[in-house]
């Protein structure tokens, strides 16, 4: 697949359509719940917090974070549900999702240490963004992860 060009939203979650708001929950669900096998409660009163960062072909949704501010997940602010939709992997929507959603932390935020959970066999992918091992590896819902820092 060619890369898309991409219509990028960035909202609060008051300001999510009853639409947007499905399609990232559907989205998320597909991602992380049955993809990755992992039987959790996504919808976990974080969204209401938070910013939500889209990138849409269309009516399609190719990729999504949640901002988190300071204190909600870690005393940092942080990023999450960090995905790409699965029929659009591999054409770089992942490395400008990341760029856009640390500049998005920094603008909403100012410029602050992001600390995230990352799944380990995400660690050289954050690595690239100049996020380090923060500590020990963990489980999280049965998959290996790390916290990382971007100071």
């Amino acid at each position: 697949m060619a890369t898309p060009i991409l219509n990028w939203t960035y909202k609060s979650f008051d300001e999510l359509s009853k639409l947007e708001l499905y399609t990232i929950l559907r989205l998320r669900s597909e991602v992380f719940i049955i993809e990755q096998h992992c039987n959790y409660q996504d919808v976990d009163g974080k969204d209401l917090k938070c910013h939500h960062l889209m990138a849409w072909d269309g009516d399609n949704l190719v990729a999504y974070t949640r901002i988190v501010p300071p204190g909600v997940s870690f005393a940092e602010a942080s990023i999450g549900r960090v995905l790409t939709n699965s029929k659009y992997r591999g054409v770089g929507a992942g490395i400008t999702l990341m760029e856009k959603s640390i500049e998005k932390v920094y603008e909403t935020y100012g410029k602050c240490p992001i600390r995230i959970g990352a799944q380990l066999y995400l660690k050289k992918f954050y690595e690239s963004f100049g996020f380090v091992k923060d500590s020990e590896e963990y489980l999280e819902d049965e998959i290996p992860h790390i916290e990382m820092v971007l100071a």
